[in-house]
């Protein structure tokens, strides 16, 4: 039965067709950047109450979403004309084309009044264009300074004090620019790889009902389970195991690889082993407050440095070791050149050991950053097989590439 005071309002096309597209995180962090701007104080709560009110209830109309923008915006009833001014402005004097071929050609057509916030365009995807609204925010592009390619392309994410040194190599770097980029790693890595368990654990939103927990509530209302408890699965972290080659090749890249494999040892469930000629377990001295004389104890730790290399026996020493049960379900990272002393067929065993194990392995090859790289060493063309991943790691750009894919679920 219908409630007799409630008004029923047909769904908006044209509001429906304007969201079309739109990437809702932008449209409420342009939208509060605008209030601001109009003298409404918006705070970062009252932005996420309007992202989680959009996300919980549909807004199939522009008066539904006036009225949530309103309720979690404005605090104060001296802010409303203010509000009002500013909603008028992006959702009706904007001028925004509705039909397919408008939206196709948007860029084309100019902003109205003091509307500033004009969607940029990185590299096209094709297909029907909906990402050009006034007030969208989308990252910085710039174009690029080939002459062949003239698309624009997305700023990288990066510090600006490492913003000079993103495609320095890594043995151009002194102590001031490591310890740059060993605080960059620190905030890097952040976001950790999860794999989800066994484990549940309550949520008003599961799928799944504990009848146990819902049976002992039942007891409050006399045996009638009222109120069912749902669950869902949990994760937790998944652990990350990093071998770095610090033999005489890869002296160059040693160092920065070991500021690396410190930020992995602080910031979650991660393993790190140092190799040459033998193995040596560094995640105990990796693990100091200070990144100096962390890597100086790193240092006098590994008594083989510089010397010669013995990738498969060292991974053969891995996995048979108390350390071994850590790789699995894991993400493997090996930083080498892939020069190795051992037959290339031991290799090719230990890998495809290492890969059955682990969840994913990553090849980091400070060399392959190099023009007309090929692996055509032994060693390395049959270690490849057993990648998932074979990436470069010579500059700070190359490594950010690869923090990316280590941080992947």
């Amino acid at each position: 039965m219908r409630h007799p005071h409630r008004r029923l309002t047909m769904p908006d096309p044209e509001a429906a067709l304007m969201f079309d597209d739109v990437d809702q995180a932008a449209f409420v962090a342009a939208f509060g950047e605008r209030l601001r701007h109009a003298g409404v104080p918006v705070s970062q709560n009252a932005l996420i109450a309007l992202s989680r009110a959009m996300h919980t209830y549909p807004y199939d109309s522009r008066q539904a979403l006036y009225w949530s923008a309103r309720v979690t915006l404005v605090s104060r009833r001296r802010e409303l004309p203010a509000f009002d001014e500013v909603f008028a402005a992006v959702f009706e004097r904007a001028s925004i084309g509705l039909d397919p071929p408008a939206r196709r050609h948007f860029e084309q057509t100019p902003p109205v009044g003091d509307d500033a916030l004009i969607g940029v365009h990185a590299t096209p995807s094709g297909g029907s264009d909906g990402a050009g609204l006034p007030w969208q925010t989308l990252p910085a592009t710039f174009p690029r300074t080939d002459a062949e390619d003239s698309t624009a392309v997305l700023r990288e994410r990066l510090p600006s004090e490492l913003r000079s040194l993103v495609d320095t190599p890594f043995g151009d770097l002194d102590p001031a620019d490591l310890a740059l980029l060993d605080r960059w790693l620190e905030q890097a890595l952040r976001r950790w790889p999860t794999r989800r368990t066994r484990r549940r654990k309550p949520c008003s939103h599961g799928t799944v009902i504990d009848l146990r927990r819902t049976m002992t509530r039942a007891r409050r209302t006399g045996g009638d389970p009222a109120d069912l408890v749902r669950t869902r699965r949990t994760n937790r972290p998944r652990p990350v195991v990093m071998l770095c080659d610090v033999s005489q090749s890869m002296q160059p890249y040693s160092t920065a690889y070991l500021h690396l494999m410190r930020a992995l040892a602080n910031n979650g469930n991660a393993e790190t082993f140092a190799f040459s000629t033998s193995l040596t377990r560094l995640t105990p001295a990796l693990q100091r407050r200070s990144a100096t004389e962390a890597i100086e104890e790193a240092t006098e730790h590994v008594v083989d440095r510089f010397g010669g290399t013995r990738i498969a026996t060292n991974i053969r020493a891995v996995l048979s070791s108390r350390h071994g049960t850590s790789i699995r379900g894991a993400i493997v990272v090996v930083a080498s050149d892939g020069w190795d002393s051992d037959p290339a067929t031991d290799l090719a065993s230990a890998m495809s050991r290492l890969h059955r194990r682990a969840h994913r392995v990553i090849w980091l090859n400070p060399r392959a950053g190099s023009a007309g790289f090929l692996p055509l060493v032994a060693s390395m063309s049959a270690a490849l097989p057993y990648c998932d991943e074979f990436l470069p790691a010579h500059t700070v750009r190359a490594l950010a590439d690869a923090l990316e894919l280590i941080g992947q679920d």
